[in-house]
């Protein structure tokens, strides 16, 4: 595997692929954390870094299995977020079988996105599980730090050990993530944004998520890690927004669009209806609803322009749980118009006209996020799932 000099924060580092691959006194868990899938986003391999040398220089006893990978090597020694296509928008079922069935040269990103494929197929294969996969990100605006994950109840219930904002649903909006990817294959996969790309307390905020990830899968008993608790408090003291959103409104980029965000939307911030947030081909852009910006664009690369967010109440959450605990999305099969997909157990083909009267809060209800048309029929997929095999040769 190559090496790659990266540099960024005043920091000049040479990573390779696995940054580490640590065995514990126990075959299981196994936490696998990402860091540079996108290759701008550098803070997440100086956390790892400093994790690694943390454990080597103080003999850090694991429990369990732990792997840290370095992403996008090619666009992290060039310090841009890809090459030739975004490394975290091609992790589909589809794409994996062709880029393993080829014979025909890669571009950049494929070549990128094989290698990882067959180190995930390794561990997989290798160890017995449960696994835990983490996805270390930063964004072109100032935030405090927060999660994403896939609907599911095991998600859910490992982001809830953390004291920051988790949002949902962002699968909804986003084709082929890395993350959304995994979890098709029923394993817990959490997503973690730092901070701003260049702002050096995002390397503490990805070094204080990575120990707590590490102890809240099990993977490391918090007693080997000394001042674990000052890492707790690391993400907790500047967080002021706990909780559960959940995306509402997605502004996707059209090709050749010229489109610059207003300045000084930090993420989280309240916005309003008709409020101007941006600049589409010298056009304004008006914020649709109430809600909190997410994500707001301020960089070259990318299509997402920005979200818009609402916070989830507690009562739904508790309500959805109960409901998918008790496999009431079987009762969604008795109303005219909706049936199971013949191939996919996962999914619910639903015509059109009966989604017309059924808000999309009743199907979110029910742990069905992704909303996919096919044939002139919406097909609503199901995030609660149990793990199968993970495969594509």
């Amino acid at each position: 595997m190559s090496n790659t000099t990266i540099k960024s924060l005043h920091n000049k580092i040479v990573t390779e692929r696995f940054l580490a691959r640590e065995k514990g006194v126990k075959t299981s868990p196994s936490i696998i954390i990402f860091g540079g899938i996108h290759g701008n986003e550098q803070a997440g391999i100086h956390g790892l870094k400093k994790v690694i040398q943390k454990i080597d220089n103080e003999d850090i006893n694991l429990n369990g299995n732990f792997y840290a990978i370095a992403g996008n090597l090619n666009a992290l020694n060039k310090n841009i977020r890809f090459e030739e296509t975004d490394l975290n928008r091609i992790w589909t079922d589809e794409h994996v079988s062709d880029i393993n069935g080829s014979n025909e040269d890669l571009y950049t990103e494929e070549k990128e996105q094989s290698e990882l494929y067959q180190i995930l197929k390794e561990i997989l294969a290798a160890d017995k599980g449960p696994f835990y996969f983490i996805d270390l990100h930063t964004t072109s605006a100032e935030t405090i730090p927060f999660i994403t994950i896939s609907d599911s109840l095991n998600n859910r219930k490992f982001a809830n050990n953390f004291s920051i904002p988790v949002v949902l649903g962002i699968e909804e909006y986003l084709d082929g993530p890395l993350l959304t990817y995994i979890n098709e294959y029923g394993h817990i996969s959490l997503g973690f944004e730092a901070g701003q790309h260049n702002n050096a307390q995002s390397i503490i905020n990805c070094e204080a998520f990575i120990w707590q990830s590490l102890v809240n899968s099990g993977c490391i008993d918090k007693k080997e890690i000394e001042n674990f608790k000052s890492y707790e408090q690391i993400l907790t003291s500047h967080s002021k927004h706990n909780g559960f959103f959940e995306i509402d409104f997605h502004y996707f980029l059209q090709d050749n669009e010229e489109f610059m965000m207003i300045n000084g939307f930090d993420n989280f911030d309240t916005i309003k209806k008709h409020q101007v947030l941006a600049l589409s081909n010298n056009m304004e852009v008006k914020a649709i609803r109430n809600g909190q910006i997410f994500m707001p664009l301020y960089q070259d690369q990318g299509k997402d322009g920005f979200f818009i967010i609402t916070k989830i109440s507690k009562v739904w959450l508790q309500l959805s749980s109960v409901a998918r605990k008790l496999k009431l999305n079987h009762l969604l099969r008795l109303l005219p118009g909706i049936k199971q997909d013949p191939i996919y157990k996962y999914a619910l083909v639903v015509n059109p006209k009966t989604a017309k009267f059924l808000a999309t809060e009743i199907f979110h209800l029910f742990g069905y996020r992704k909303k996919v048309v096919k044939d002139n029929k919406l097909h609503f997929i199901k995030r609660d799932r149990k793990v199968i095999e993970f495969n594509h040769d």
